[in-house]
Parts: structure tokens; C-alpha cells; sequence
């Protein structure tokens, strides 16, 4: 099987690390963060310019029909990058999603509308109480009219604070944790009722909690078939998944750089600490992690297209797989760098941090080695 990217693949490699080099450093991270949507207006403008921002999409919405190896390809750039821009909820997640599920008529407004930069997203679907269970859903989507009121709570929803949209589950059948009744709803983020609280997480990114008071909508907001959203989640979490795992390779190939360049000028005993032997063995074991995960984000863009068990079962053990190798490459790193890479000002640990919520985002390792223990059945 031949793995090697096309020239095509390789030249969009190139334009999006390009894009890193000249647009990033960890000051300008942080001053982007600072924005109050979380991010960068002018990063995102580029990203919509050099086609990015509709690379997975069909043509006729303003894409490009890329494949989940052009996404792996990207999203490892931008995990080099550590970018902040919310590619992984609008692009990936919710254009996703609505290309899955949207009628012609919401993929014709809404997947040109990412593509140019114009309009983000935000799934609203995880809640207090549920963990990383995709089926416990607590919020009531009741008829009203020719459409719904919705209610309820949901917490973590990627980027919400600054999306113009959010595409939010709610029961309009069935109770908690039942696999039927979960449906899909396109709201305006403006909305009468919408109550949305932002917040940083950890890694400097961005989340909000919202709550829906009493949100009216009309029947066509609907994505999808009335009361079978769960699928439909379950696919586009499998495909966010699959990016991150991306994402975190091009994170851990940062690192084992990064680390590298510290092991070169740190002298300890008149001697840089690279010289000595342990220290050479602990960095070749981080490159052999951030390898064999590289491998695992290969099998992520190969599994993707397929719609049976097997792809659970394989984004599961990827994605279990993935998190030890993070916490592996992380934890050597900030131990090689003397236990000085937590502190703020060293770059590593702002790499380790974001590996560490990749890790926890749509499922951490206990639970994705449970989930592919279920997938195999007794």
C-alpha cells in the first residue's frame, strides 16, 4: 500500500506550513487568543483565500472535494503551527456534518458561506452530564407550530462563543442515553433564548457553555431525519477524530524539534545535554512514539469512508492509541527540558497542553480502549 503523498498533497503541505512560518510564534499565539473571538480575523481570511476553508466540501458549494488525506495533511500543519483558528469546528465538525445530512438548500447557504470565510460554526451538542456518552442528550426539542421550541443545556461546545451558527442536538423523542429520538437543529447564534458563556480552555483555545431558553425555530432548521441525529453525530465525531489525530502528529513533531534545538545549546557538566547517551536513547524513543502515531493518523484518513463497525472500532483504538503516545513525547520533553517547559514562557509547554486536550476531546484514552472493546463484541 503506498502511503506517499501526491504532488498536489505535498505542495498543499508546503502552503500550509508556509502559512504557519510566517503567521505564528508563540507571542502572536498568544495575542491571537486574546481576540475576542479566539483567533486570528486575518489568519482565517488567509485560510479562506488559499482554499482551506472548503477543502472537503463538493465543488458546487465552493470546495474543492478533498479527501481525508488532504484534511490529515493540513490539520498535521496546523498542529505544527499550533493554530488557533476554529478549522476543527467549523470546517471539519459542522461543514462536516451539513454535507453529511443538509438539505440541498442549507448546504447551499451555509458550505459556501464557510468556504469563503464569511460564517463559522459551532456544534452544540455535549452536556453536563454526559461525559463523552453521545447518546445522553437532556435537551427537549417540542413541536410548536409548524417548528420547535428548544431547551436545555450544553456545555464545551467548540469555539461557541464566537460562532455565527450552531447546529444543536435535542431529544424530539425517546429519554436519555436512547439511541433514537436525538435530532439536529440549525440556530442562528443570535437567536431569541440563545444564552452562550465563552471561556479559554487550557490549551489557549476557546469553548462556551449554552443554554437554550425557550428557542423557537422553524421546521426547515431540521438536519437530517427527525429523531436519527445520533448517526450523524457519531460520523462527524469520528471524522473530528480523525483530524486531531492528525493534528496531534504534527504537534509531537514540534516537540521532538523543539527538544531537539534545547538538547544542542542546554550545557550541563561543560558539555550539552545531547551529548550524553540517556538523553539521545529518551529523544529516539519520542521519535519512535510520534512515528508509530503518524501511522495510527494513516489508518484515522483511511477508515473514514467507511460507514460499518469497522470504522468505530478503528477510530477508537486510533484515537486510544494516540492519547499515550501525547502523554509519552509530552512528558519526556518537559522532563528534557528540566521541568522549566510548564511554565508560560517556554513554548514546549504550550505543545503539551494542547496535546493533553486532543487527548481529552470526544473521548480520552480509558474511554476510547473501552469503546473498542465494545466494538468487538463478546
Amino acid at each position: 500500500m503506498d502511503l506517499s503523498l501526491s504532488d498536489d498533497q505535498k505542495l498543499l503541505k508546503e502552503t500550509v506550513e508556509r502559512l504557519m512560518q510566517d503567521n505564528y510564534d508563540i507571542d502572536r499565539r498568544r495575542k491571537y487568543s486574546a481576540e475576542p473571538t479566539g483567533y486570528s480575523a486575518d489568519n482565517w481570511r488567509q485560510m479562506a483565500e488559499l482554499g482551506l476553508l472548503g477543502l472537503p466540501f463538493e465543488e458546487e458549494y465552493g470546495g474543492f472535494g478533498g479527501s481525508a488525506v488532504d484534511v490529515m495533511v493540513v490539520m498535521e500543519a496546523l498542529g505544527s503551527g499550533l493554530a488557533v483558528e476554529p478549522f476543527l469546528a467549523t470546517v471539519i465538525l459542522c461543514g462536516g456534518l451539513l454535507q453529511d445530512a443538509g438539505t440541498e438548500a442549507q448546504k447551499a447557504t451555509h458550505l459556501s458561506a464557510i468556504a469563503s470565510g464569511e460564517r463559522t460554526f459551532a456544534l452544540a451538542h455535549s452536556e453536563p452530564q454526559a461525559r463523552y456518552a453521545l447518546a445522553d442528550v437532556t435537551a427537549q426539542a417540542a413541536a410548536a407550530g409548524d417548528g420547535f421550541t428548544l431547551t436545555g443545556h450544553k456545555c464545551v461546545a467548540l469555539y461557541g462563543d464566537s460562532a455565527d451558527w450552531l447546529i444543536v442536538s435535542a431529544r424530539t423523542a425517546g429519554t436519555p442515553r436512547d439511541a433514537g429520538g436525538i435530532t439536529l437543529f440549525l440556530v442562528a447564534a443570535d437567536a431569541a433564548g440563545v444564552e452562550v458563556t465563552g471561556y479559554q480552555t487550557v490549551d489557549g483555545q476557546r469553548a462556551a457553555d449554552v443554554v437554550l431558553n425557550g428557542v423557537s425555530i422553524t421546521a426547515d432548521a431540521v438536519v437530517g431525519p427527525l429523531g436519527e441525529g445520533l448517526p450523524i453525530i457519531e460520523r462527524a465525531v469520528d471524522r473530528a477524530i480523525g483530524a486531531l489525530a492528525a493534528e496531534a502528529v504534527g504537534v509531537m513533531d514540534k516537540i521532538n524539534a523543539l527538544t531537539l534545538d534545547y538538547s544542542k545549546n542546554r550545557q550541563q557538566f561543560g558539555r550539552a545535554i545531547g551529548e550524553f547517551q540517556v538523553v539521545q536513547h529518551r529523544m529516539t524513543d519520542m521519535l519512535m512514539e510520534t512515528e508509530q502515531a503518524r501511522s495510527m493518523a494513516q489508518i484515522a484518513a483511511m477508515t473514514l469512508d467507511r460507514d460499518d463497525d469497522a470504522r468505530a472500532r478503528e477510530l477508537a483504538g486510533v484515537k486510544a492509541r494516540l492519547g499515550k503516545a501525547g502523554r509519552f513525547v509530552g512528558q519526556e520533553s518537559i522532563q528534557l527540558h528540566g521541568g522549566m517547559g510548564m511554565t508560560d514562557e517556554m513554548t514546549i509547554g504550550h505543545y503539551f497542553k494542547r496535546l493533553t486536550m486532543i487527548d481529552r476531546t470526544f473521548g480520552d484514552t480509558d474511554h476510547c480502549m473501552r469503546r473498542y472493546a465494545d466494538t468487538l463484541g463478546d
